[in-house]
């Protein structure tokens, strides 16, 4: 998380590194650990690296974005991460919902889907 924390905003992202999987790296129910990413940059992660990453940070959930996901928003790993996607129709070319989550004063999570 220090690395996280570290890095200088605004900035440009990289190819390579830390703030390109940030950005570019996708969740993969059928990957344990790491795998290759179909996008052509970062890398996939499974379940198994999921958990480890809360456990290590001492956190719930991870929240992404940055990948289409059909209504909105999508868990992965027994419901440790939640893509959201809040971009409906996105370019024209895909029939999805776009999402919106909520967090309220004790961490309950809510979402939003608009169409």
């Amino acid at each position: 998380m220090e690395q996280i924390r570290r890095v200088m905003r605004p900035t440009d992202v990289p190819d390579t590194g830390l703030l390109c999987d940030l950005l570019w790296s996708d969740p993969d129910k059928d990957v344990t650990g790491w795998g290759e990413n179909d996008r052509g940059v970062s890398f996939t992660f499974g379940p198994d690296v999921v958990a480890k990453f809360l456990t290590r940070h001492d956190l719930d959930l991870i929240c992404r974005a940055h990948q289409v996901v059909e209504d909105g928003y999508e868990f992965f790993a027994k419901r440790q991460l939640v893509t959201l996607f809040s971009a409906p129709n996105y370019c024209g070319e895909f029939d999805n919902a776009g999402g919106m989550m909520s967090v309220d004063e004790t961490l309950m999570c809510s979402f939003q889907v608009c169409y």
